[in-house]
């Protein structure tokens, strides 16, 4: 096959789109709705930037170098970019997001109708049961995940997302907390903090191999492919979160002291459907989480087969016991693991990922990727430190720094040694032309 077929096109967005949206996606845009009020504009605008202009941003990089992180991470070193990249994907995968996608949507969807979470023993296995069935053929993702779960997991989405544009709940009302005085920057950094660049890292591997899966092996093509894939995955979330802000927005009403998203989303269709609402929204939930523990399992199964001479049916059933077994023992203790690491990795696989689109710039793509990419990693050190409650850097030192608080220390002196680094490396390459130019008059 030279190219793929528009119906392959369409499935192969679903299947991006539907990996993205877990639970997070769908819980934290109505409470931040709900939170900001009337300044609930600005707050979903800064969320979307992050949210959406991030892990789309990301999945265009990837497409741009065949699905291969590593090729993002060269210019810090092989040995280091390998590290970083293990990191990420153990991390985003079976050392935290898998595990924790069974308990959150057992928590939010089972939970509320049993009040005990005795069943999660006979849940988790059923669960992973599933995904090791789907994650199993990979290659057939986009016949699996692509015509099953996807379009159960979109029409859900799109009931609820057409209820909340139809039906309000009630009015908007006044902001709250942060969102008072600075609501663009709080959509900002929460849209920052679902930490979906690091997932579009993750789940490049699985669309370029689906991609291949239809025949298409031409790198030009593969990244045409992608890039649309990631185009309409992000057009997805877009219409997703302005629907769910907006659902947030009017259900002060019915949600007036709901402490997360979760609270708001079920009051909201439980005023909508009643009971019906309650079992509707388990269901969505569910699925959601399914279909995003299904895409990573692929995408560590697949990435730790090409780095090691174990097959990636062995890495599928390593993962999907390993995600049941630490769901019901001990998820709480290795999540106090998993956040630092990935708080740390976070800023320096941005900066990497940004810089990815400006190396034809560079005469040198080393000698200016490597100094900020390295800066912003000692920031992320710092900051995931002082989350795992070391605190290596005494905070009165570091607390000057703009936008502290806000985890995003690091984003100021990055980009300015960035710039100061594509400035030197400008100024060598003209400097090597001088000499060149000297050497070839003298002679």
């Amino acid at each position: 096959m030279t190219k793929l077929s528009l119906k392959d096109i369409i499935l192969l967005g679903m299947t991006n789109f539907a990996l993205y949206v877990g639970a997070g996606n769908i819980i934290f845009p109505p409470f931040i709705g709900l939170q900001a009020g009337d300044h609930v504009l600005p707050a979903a605008i800064g969320f979307i930037l992050t949210g959406v202009g991030l892990p789309v941003i990301a999945a265009i990089a990837l497409a741009r170098v065949g699905g291969v992180l590593q090729y993002i991470t060269i210019p810090i070193g092989i040995k280091l970019g390998l590290i970083m990249t293990v990191l990420c994907y153990l991390c985003i995968g079976p050392l935290y997001a898998i595990p924790r996608t069974a308990t959150v949507a057992y928590e939010l969807a089972i939970t509320p109708f049993t009040h005990t979470l005795s069943y999660l023993p006979i849940y988790s296995v059923i669960y992973f049961a599933i995904s090791f069935l789907f994650a199993l053929y990979p290659a057939k993702i986009l016949d699996t995940v692509g015509k099953i779960l996807s379009p159960i997991k979109i029409s859900a989405l799109l009931i609820l997302c057409l209820t909340a544009w139809f039906i309000k709940a009630g009015v908007s009302e006044i902001p709250n907390g942060p969102y008072v005085n600075e609501p663009f920057s709080q959509g900002v950094i929460n849209g920052y903090l679902t930490l979906d660049t690091l997932a579009s890292l993750a789940f490049g591997i699985v669309i370029v191999d689906a991609i291949r899966s239809r025949g298409i092996n031409d790198r030009k093509k593969i990244t045409h492919y992608a890039i649309i894939s990631g185009s309409i995955a992000g057009l997805g979330l877009l219409f997703i979160y302005i629907c769910l802000f907006k659902l947030g927005n009017e259900s002060f009403n019915i949600a007036n002291g709901s402490t997360n998203g979760a609270e708001v989303l079920a009051a909201y269709v439980n005023m909508t459907f009643g009971i019906a609402g309650n079992i509707f929204l388990g269901v969505l939930i569910i699925v959601a989480c399914l279909v995003t523990a299904i895409g990573l399992t692929c995408a560590c199964s697949s990435y730790f087969s090409k780095i090691t001479k174990i097959k990636y049916r062995t890495y599928v059933i390593a993962i999907s016991l390993f995600g049941t077994l630490i769901s019901n023992l001990g998820l709480t203790h290795l999540i106090k693991v998993s956040i630092p690491f990935l708080i740390t990795i976070y800023p320096m696989f941005i900066v990497l990922v940004l810089a990815s689109f400006f190396t034809s710039f560079f005469n040198n793509a080393a000698r200016v990727i490597a100094p900020p990419a390295l800066l912003s990693l000692a920031f992320g050190l710092v900051d995931g430190c002082n989350s795992a409650g070391f605190h290596i850097i005494p905070e009165a030192l570091i607390k000057i720094l703009p936008l502290y608080d806000s985890n995003l220390a690091w984003l100021l002196p990055s980009f300015t040694v960035f710039v100061i680094c594509f400035i030197l490396d400008k100024f060598s390459a003209i400097n090597k032309k001088s000499k060149t130019l000297s050497t070839t008059i003298k002679k």
